[in-house]
């Protein structure tokens, strides 16, 4: 008698994690040059393991993440019909910055409209080591300066912490970098406090053919710096016109809808009004974001 025997798999979802060391910065800076009473603080996450580092807004993370617990759920319910909703205060700081041990690779991420953008760092901070001591928090730190960005920084670096990194862009001293500060006030990172963290790897989101959102799933776009500044200016130019592409391509079994919320508090989905008001802010988030931690980026 032939049996036949039916076998079921059952797929496994692994998640790695990996110990880390989480360090806290109070980044406290000024968004316009214009009005520097109006002082924004914000409290960024530098992140480092055995392969490197990771720089970024713990606010953003956070509304991140609920967004994409949003969307994913969304996607299972209803993968053809998607409503993305326009959060206006994610998060003063959007973009990310990540390093690469042993060389200090650096890759700067930053969005774009609907575009993620992959930046390699090609300059290396050079910093002059000082022989100033003072203590920044409960640690024994030194001075050190140095020119990057387009701005002039002095940092305090502490030895009692095994790591060359830093937050931002900035590392290769002899210690963490615990302070660091623009000559104008205008830009600086303290360490705060530190814990040991267990990680795990994040899974990008699978988006419907031609929809792009920022920081929820699709490929980075690599470039220079020399092509970023041609799509920023571009951009300022022209704040919506990525959306608008996008809605271009919204079909009956394929539908995306913008919603916004207008000054007033009034949630808007109709897409010319939804448009007009997102160019009416980016276009007064031009003005009052003027003053930016690397300026030379954006020139």
């Amino acid at each position: 008698m032939r049996k036949i025997f039916n076998l079921s798999f059952l797929l496994l979802s692994i998640v790695v994690f990996s110990q880390t060391n989480r360090f806290f910065y109070d980044y406290k800076f000024i968004s316009d040059s214009t009005d520097k009473s109006a002082l924004t603080s914000e409290v960024m996450l530098l992140d480092i393991d055995k392969n490197g580092s990771n720089y970024y807004s713990q606010q953003k993370f956070v509304v991140d993440s609920t967004a994409k617990a949003d969307l994913e759920k969304q996607l299972k319910s209803s993968p053809n019909n998607i409503s993305i909703h326009r959060k206006d205060k994610p998060g003063m700081v959007s973009y990310k910055v990540t390093k690469q041990y042993p060389d200090f690779k650096t890759y700067l991420f930053t969005g774009i409209s609907s575009d993620s953008y992959k930046i390699e760092e090609d300059q290396k901070p050079e910093w002059k080591i000082l022989p100033v001591k003072q203590k920044v928090g409960e640690y024994n730190a030194q001075k050190a300066t140095t020119n990057f960005g387009g701005r002039e920084w002095t940092a305090w670096f502490s030895t009692d912490l095994p790591f060359q990194d830093g937050p931002y862009k900035f590392y290769g001293l002899p210690g963490l970098i615990v302070k660091i500060e623009d000559k104008t006030g205008s830009h600086s990172m303290t360490l705060v406090g530190n814990k040991n963290i267990q990680t795990s790897l994040n899974k990008e989101i699978d988006l419907p053919q031609g929809i792009q959102l920022y920081g929820m799933g699709g490929k980075d776009i690599e470039i220079n710096e020399k092509q970023f500044k041609k799509v920023w200016k571009s951009h300022v130019n022209d704040p919506t016109k990525n959306m608008r592409e996008m809605m271009s391509k919204s079909s009956e079994t394929n539908k995306v809808i913008f919603k916004t919320r207008t000054a007033d508090g009034r949630e808007i989905s109709d897409p010319n009004q939804v448009f007009r008001e997102m160019e009416k802010k980016a276009k007064e988030g031009f003005k009052k974001n003027n003053n930016p931690i690397e300026p030379d980026l954006y020139q």
